[in-house]
């Protein structure tokens, strides 16, 4: 699914204008009847009564088509109008005037709402068709009042476009933002119906065609929501006379004293991602633990600085384990010294099989990026969360939560890599510029071991011969998906890395069938 901000939404709406003809008032019109065919079908049939809350622009516009077309359906609607009569111009004045002065109140100031919060006691659904895509700046005044007063009716809400006080560019609440059950989109889905927090806040989203030639949809800037459909695009099908040889061979760098866990995870989850065969590559002292935690994988035990810590003196096992490998993740559990970095560094610019790193072994690279851009291996995938970004990136977390597409572009960008910047809705980008956003998992995923868990599912689809993008999107929506098979089942509390580990086999059929 495709995903555009505010401003390229309106270039559309610009550009379907200007090359193609379609008039403004089209479009409105078009917006007004799929919400309004979107409002009979969820909330109700004729004699039902709308309360439609809409501001001067047109989202408001929007609001009007749908108070007539519900009329004209035998809806009882009342349109409350957080605006006077002067400032309503273009398409939106010309929809008010269409409409029966009746049903109609202007509340341009704090306190006029009263009637609208009275009015909503017998309604059958609330409309917000208040701001739309454009806000830049935090709502304030009688709009604030108007977003409060919809979220405290209890009654269900439909959005129009996008809730009202969601930035559509980030999913930033703007001070104030309504609370929708459905929320009708057009075109393509906005950012902010996508990224949180704006996205709890929509409910169910549908995209509707309002008359946007598809033309202009296809060839705007966007990003890749991947949903399941996209996902299932991306999915091989397995031969009937595949066998191990033909699925990839990945080596796993992983594991120090207290963290065998995480070593075990990858690997066990690299199996249950369909790798063919799977080495781990863990310190010595470490070898009869994995032997009992992994019974598929293979353990391969390396020379140690200490009993159970690795540093330089395991680069050349390691070097001569990776040889005739399809893939090599480094990173999970193996821990954070001055010995365990120089390795890391050291691997990361003279390996030339693809590359995943995640956790300890981001940790590494922190500390010298340049080793990134003077590597061998041509596919280097980084999986950080948004504290090990920050280090990546030298900001702060803020930042990061404040830009998370911005940053991982920018830093996919500068150095090469494919990135996942892991979190609700993580993003996957590639160093050409493009973006994708997961649209799967939970947050029964906040607990230890799930980066292990995607360690493991990225390395064995690479292994597998995906290419490094779609290993990304199909590896992140699987890790996800396993989880919400698992919140389907048990709960959201409480799920385990291996609970997720363990459902990967049957997210990849869900996705197949």
């Amino acid at each position: 699914m495709k995903v555009v901000t505010g401003e390229t939404m309106q270039r559309m709406d610009r550009r379907t204008i200007e090359a193609f003809g379609v008039s403004g008032l089209t479009l409105m019109e078009n917006a007004g009847r799929c919400c309004a065919e979107a409002i009979v079908a969820e909330f109700g049939s004729p004699s039902k009564k709308a309360v439609i809350v809409a501001g001067k622009g047109n989202n408001g516009g929007d609001g009007y088509v749908i108070a007539r077309l519900l009329m004209e359906q035998g809806w009882h609607v009342r349109l409350f109008v957080v605006a006077v009569l002067d400032e309503i111009t273009g398409d939106a004045a010309t929809n008010l005037q269409r409409l029966d002065r009746g049903v109609l109140s202007f509340c341009p100031h704090s306190g006029d709402l009263g009637q609208c919060a009275a009015s909503l006691a017998d309604a059958a659904v609330v409309v917000d068709a208040l701001l739309g895509t454009g806000l830049k700046s935090d709502v304030r005044g009688v709009y604030a009042e108007a977003i409060e007063i919809i979220n405290a009716c209890g009654k269900p809400v439909f959005a129009v476009d996008i809730p009202s006080g969601v930035d559509a560019g980030s999913g930033r609440i703007l001070g104030k933002a309504v609370r929708a059950d459905l929320t009708v989109t057009f075109a393509a889905a906005k950012l902010g119906n996508v990224l949180y927090p704006g996205a709890e806040l929509c409910g169910r989203v549908w995209v509707v065609d309002i008359g946007i030639p598809k033309e202009v949809v296809d060839e705007a800037a966007g990003f890749e929501f991947v949903d399941h459909d996209a996902a299932r695009s991306l999915l091989k099908r397995r031969g009937r006379l595949a066998h191990k040889g033909d699925c990839g061979h990945c080596l796993i760098v992983a594991g120090s004293t207290g963290k065998t866990g995480a070593a075990a995870m990858s690997a066990n989850s690299a199996v249950r991602a369909g790798a063919g065969l799977v080495s781990a590559a863990i310190p010595a002292a470490l070898n009869g633990i994995m032997e009992v935690k992994t019974t598929e994988a293979m353990s391969i035990p390396l020379p140690e600085v200490e009993a159970g810590f690795l540093g330089e003196a395991a680069y050349d096992a390691i070097a001569s384990a990776a040889a005739g490998k399809d893939a090599v993740a480094i990173g999970p559990g193996i821990s954070r010294t001055p010995s365990i970095s120089a390795l890391v560094q050291r691997l990361v610019g003279d390996l030339d099989q693809p590359l995943v790193l995640d956790a300890d072994g981001l940790n590494a690279v922190s500390e010298n990026r340049e080793v990134l851009l003077h590597r061998i291996s041509a596919v280097v995938i980084l999986t950080p969360h948004p504290g090990e970004m920050a280090r990546l990136a030298g900001v702060s977390v803020a930042e990061v939560e404040q830009d998370r597409l911005g940053i991982a572009r920018d830093f996919s960008a500068m150095y090469n890599v494919f990135l996942l910047l892991k979190g609700a809705r993580t993003v996957i980008a590639s160093p050409d510029g493009e973006i994708a956003i997961n649209g799967s998992g939970n947050p029964g995923m906040a607990s230890g071991g799930m980066g292990d868990v995607l360690t493991g599912v990225l390395v064995a689809l690479i292994a597998q011969g995906y290419a490094p993008f779609a290993a990304c999107k199909l590896g992140a929506f699987l890790h996800g998906l396993s989880a919400d098979l698992v919140a389907a089942e048990k709960g959201e509390i409480g799920i385990s890395a291996v609970d997720v580990q363990e459902r990967l086999p049957f997210a990849f059929k869900k996705l197949s069938s």
